[in-house]
């Protein structure tokens, strides 16, 4: 029999990781796959540790990876990819905002031929208004600036053959974007969309702050578009100055009026200061980025894990 490798992030996520595995061992007998779950506790403050110690002894396909610090979702599903031995991966929360009881369907998809088959909501029902405009705006800004194309209300949530697991891991960067690079990759991708769900318990760890620079993580990642738009604005305010120079230089020559005085000149000072920051800032940002990757460490550190093949 086949296997299905499912990895699960938790960040203090006491209070669904039993809700999670009750669901999806209803799941279990509707394929003809052996499960494998690797749970990754990603620094919890909470019991969750306590609780994935429990659930791996009282199951024998529930192993379990604990870091020694909170090191982001990001290095989460990188470590549980990493881990994953089945000939099919998915990746799931286990808030249960990705409904288990899509995996049939997605399972059918993978043998009519596809290799990837994600999930997208098909609305945002029940997220607070700002939070869903400027995700939309967010999608709607990438693919039009990056060559990777990334769908609107895609989830992480998706099913892989091993043969896309093993070229996700060929990629060696610290800063990821599980998004960008489940879409970099390329293969036949199938979206399946659903109805935006509400977590089964506890709160989640995002926030507008926490997923505004992720979505700014996203545009660095795979997209040169900031530093272009950096350039053009210097361009453009070189050009504005010169012009401007050119008018009042004619226009003190014809009418024998002078320039303005100071408040004129301040403004066009603290303009081009202004431009010129913004725009080291973009620089500085991708700059911050190639620093980290020189740099090569590793993106988790793994403190406590737990695999009943390296038990027996």
């Amino acid at each position: 029999m086949k296997k299905l490798s499912v990895v699960i992030p938790c960040y203090n996520e006491q209070e669904t990781i039993a809700i999670y595995l009750n669901e999806m061992k209803k799941i279990e007998s509707e394929l003809p796959l052996a499960f494998e779950y690797i749970f990754i506790n990603d620094g919890s403050k909470d019991d969750t540790l306590l609780i994935l110690r429990e659930i791996a002894d009282r199951y024998d396909n529930v192993n379990f990876i604990s870091f020694s610090r909170n090191f982001g979702k990001e290095a989460a599903l990188l470590a549980g990819l990493k881990a994953t031995t089945g000939d099919f991966v998915t990746v799931m929360d286990v808030d249960l905002q990705d409904p288990p009881g899509l995996l049939p369907q997605m399972y059918q998809k993978i043998q009519e031929g596809y290799d990837i088959v994600g999930t997208r909501r098909s609305s945002r029902t029940g997220e607070p208004v700002i939070r869903s405009f400027f995700a939309k705006k967010f999608y709607q800004v990438i693919n039009q600036i990056s060559d990777t194309e990334m769908v609107d209300g895609a989830r992480d949530f998706r099913l892989m053959t091993r043969q896309v697991v093993d070229a996700i891991l060929e990629l060696n960067e610290v800063n990821r974007f599980s998004k960008g690079i489940f879409s970099w990759v390329g293969f036949d991708t199938y979206y399946i969309s659903f109805e935006n769900r509400e977590r089964s318990a506890g709160e989640t760890s995002w926030n507008f702050w926490s997923l505004f620079k992720y979505s700014l993580e996203g545009i660095i990642n795979f997209s040169e578009a900031p530093l272009t738009f950096a350039t053009l604005i210097g361009l453009g305010s070189c050009i504005m100055s010169i012009l401007a120079m050119i008018y009042f230089f004619l226009d003190n020559l014809v009418t024998q009026n002078p320039v303005p005085g100071w408040p004129s000149l301040v403004c066009i000072i603290l303009f081009l200061g202004g431009l010129q920051l913004f725009c080291l800032g973009i620089v500085g940002k991708y700059i911050g980025k190639i620093f980290t990757e020189v740099k090569n460490r590793p993106n988790y550190i793994i403190k406590e894990s737990y695999f009943k093949s390296e038990d027996e």
